[in-house]
């Protein structure tokens, strides 16, 4: 696979992981996120999150500015739901395999954002 290519699956993956989330809060289907949490409702976090890890797709995750910024966000963004807080959740014997996967899907997109700065110097 063409390392382009990483960013954009890893992206994927993100939304992916993140529908299912939504998908189980409106189904209210265990184990399913709390519908607020202290900084939103988490359907419009969780659809933002969505929305701006599909715009970095599109636009491409590496491709200039605006690529990389939405490409941060999206990882930023996802992290509030799958981020290393998640190890010491109540939920976590249930939720790990998302988790996880998050995880290596954020890891994945920040090292092509900090390989393309450093392969432009």
């Amino acid at each position: 696979m063409n390392e382009d290519k990483h960013p954009v699956a890893a992206l994927a993956m993100l939304i992916v992981l993140q529908v299912i989330m939504l998908a189980a809060l409106f189904a209210k289907v265990p184990p399913h996120p709390p519908t607020v949490i202290p900084i939103s409702g988490i359907g419009p976090l969780v659809g933002v999150s969505i929305g701006v890890a599909l715009a970095a797709m599109l636009v491409g995750p590496n491709e200039g500015w605006v690529g990389k910024v939405l490409s941060g966000v999206a990882v930023l963004l996802a992290l509030i739901s799958y981020g290393p807080q998640k190890y010491i959740d109540p939920q976590f014997p249930l939720i790990w395999p998302a988790v996880v996967a998050a995880q290596i899907a954020a890891i994945t997109i920040l090292w092509s954002l900090f390989r393309s700065k450093s392969a432009r110097a």
